[in-house]
């Protein structure tokens, strides 16, 4: 292969192993220096682990990395801070109790004599390359009180304080907005203009296609093809990527409701700070029904899932499910009435992450017949239950009970969760971005899981920042603004922007609500 100098990166048969298991196997990529390049892959196929062979993370058994055409032995981080590579993971790794400029400079810190660090020149520094790049945050802002959105600017800002030349962003939208990933886009173009070179390992067809100049397909740790963006469809991205016909819209019969099985009356409730975030928010979901809930993030979506998973109080109103009162119950009380829960955030919520494979997946059932007898664990059946989950949901590697779930990429992470949940056979799934950080053909599994549950007579919930998910797969629509459900229509009887007015604040008569 030939090596050349106007590639920022060339990584020629790239081998990685974890034991017996190939993650990758002569996997080659080629990215032209001022370009956006894609990395496209199923959950599992080894993106993020080639990204983390670029970035100095892990070392490949076999292969060469060449950088502007020249040779590096990518031993450690450093080296690749050095030869001006940053890497924002898909998980940020910033300091919730320290400002955004402390996180920005930790690590390189300009001091003044006597080893004082210089917050103020610090500060304008960090300011400069906010109004270069339009990268805008509150330079004062702790990170505990900034949206997901704004984090992600700050790894960003971090990686340009270090002086990157190459920015390699992990799932750079799986938490984003809209709206915050449109900003995303503008800025990447910004850092491109201005001579950066970006990698971008997502999922999401539609953002390649807004964003990126070329994309390399991997599938199941081998070398596909890399195209030129502009000349291929999603559609044809989506098959070189899963390896057969994708669809990408939700195929479902007419929904065939019952009679309601979850209510919500009345609900009003406080986040931490004290602030009135849910009011007098009202709601139903059938037997045979998918409700999907519409609403830009931050307009009380969150504490509705922590209200009727009792996490946090409830001031007033009710939520029954079959007819009995659960608010301000316990959490095990919640799950008992037959409510089964895919959290928002996978790591901090829906698993263990020290604890292996198996463990997650009975982690709400492990002390239930057959899991556990007079107290003590049964092993044969959980591992006969997980192992079964492994292959159902395609989890990849399929034989990996023994290893701590951390060691699963984010998207397998998710499918054991979700396969967990359903499992346990509830009356109300709530699924709250079940697909974030999914591959299309998981997405369509996971579609098709939902609908599954409800032809079975389940009542699901969808929360999804996901417009799109929200559209297709539901039956019925609720939008959700400043914390009360504002309007609810039945599937195909309104269209995307009159979704995302009311989302905003409007009405349907034009005014504000």
């Amino acid at each position: 292969m030939e090596v050349r100098k106007d590639y920022a990166v060339q990584m020629h048969d790239i081998t990685i192993r974890f034991g017996s298991y190939t993650a990758l196997d002569q996997v080659r990529l080629d990215v032209k220096k001022g370009s956006i390049h894609a990395v496209l892959g199923e959950n599992g196929a080894g993106k993020t682990t080639l990204m983390n062979i670029l970035y100095g993370l892990y070392q490949a058994n076999e292969g060469d990395i060449y950088l502007y055409g020249e040779k590096v032995d990518m031993k450690n981080p450093n080296v690749a801070i050095a030869h001006g590579i940053g890497m924002v993971h898909q998980h940020f790794m910033l300091v919730d109790n320290f400002t955004v400029t402390q996180n920005i400079i930790l690590g390189h810190e300009t001091t003044k004599p006597g080893g004082v660090v210089d917050l103020k020149k610090a500060r304008e520094e960090v300011m400069g390359i906010v109004k270069k790049y339009g990268l805008e945050v509150d330079p004062d802002a702790y990170i505990s009180d900034i949206s997901v959105g704004m984090q992600q600017r700050v790894e960003i800002l971090k990686a340009l304080y270090r002086g990157v030349d190459i920015l390699i962003l992990d799932e750079p939208t799986a938490v984003l907005t809209p709206q915050e990933i449109n900003d995303l886009i503008d800025i990447m173009h910004k850092l491109v203009d201005d001579g950066k070179t970006i990698i971008i390992i997502t999922h999401k067809l539609k953002e390649i296609k807004a964003s990126a100049d070329y994309c390399s397909i991997i599938r199941r740790g081998k070398y596909i093809d890399t195209v030129e963006v502009a000349k291929v469809s999603q559609e044809e991205l989506a098959d070189m990527m899963v390896g057969h016909r994708v669809k990408l819209v939700v195929d479902k019969e007419e929904a065939k409701p019952k009679d309601v099985v979850f209510e919500v009356k009345g609900l009003t409730a406080k986040d931490n700070r004290g602030v009135y975030v849910l009011k007098n928010l009202s709601m139903q979901v059938r037997r045979g029904e998918i409700f999907g809930i519409a609403g830009i993030d931050g307009n009380g979506q969150k504490e509705l899932v922590e209200a009727i998973t009792n996490l946090i109080k409830v001031e007033s109103g009710t939520i029954r499910i079959n007819g009995k009162n659960i608010e301000n119950k316990t959490t095990r009380e919640t799950m008992d009435s037959g409510i089964a829960t895919i959290h928002e955030d996978r790591q901090k919520r829906g698993l263990v992450l020290d604890f292996s494979v198996e463990d997650n997946a009975v982690l709400d059932t492990f002390m239930k017949d057959p899991f556990s007898r007079k107290s003590i664990l049964n092993r044969k059946e959980i591992r006969k239950f997980a192992s079964g989950l492994l292959k159902d949901y395609d989890v990849r590697p399929d034989s990996c009970e023994e290893l701590a779930i951390r060691g699963l990429s984010g998207g397998n992470q998710q499918k054991v969760i979700i396969g967990r949940e359903i499992a346990n056979n509830p009356d109300l799934l709530i699924a709250v971005q079940p697909t974030r950080g999914l591959d299309v053909g998981a997405i369509e599994y996971v579609h098709k899981m939902l609908v599954r549950e409800r032809d079975k007579g389940k009542a699901v919930l969808l929360i999804s920042l996901e417009l799109d998910e929200v559209m297709n797969v539901s039956d019925t629509i609720g939008v959700i603004y400043d914390g009360a459900i504002r309007c609810t229509f039945k599937q195909g009887e309104v269209d995307e922007k009159t979704i995302g007015l009311i989302m905003a604040g409007g009405t349907l008569d034009g005014k504000n609500s």
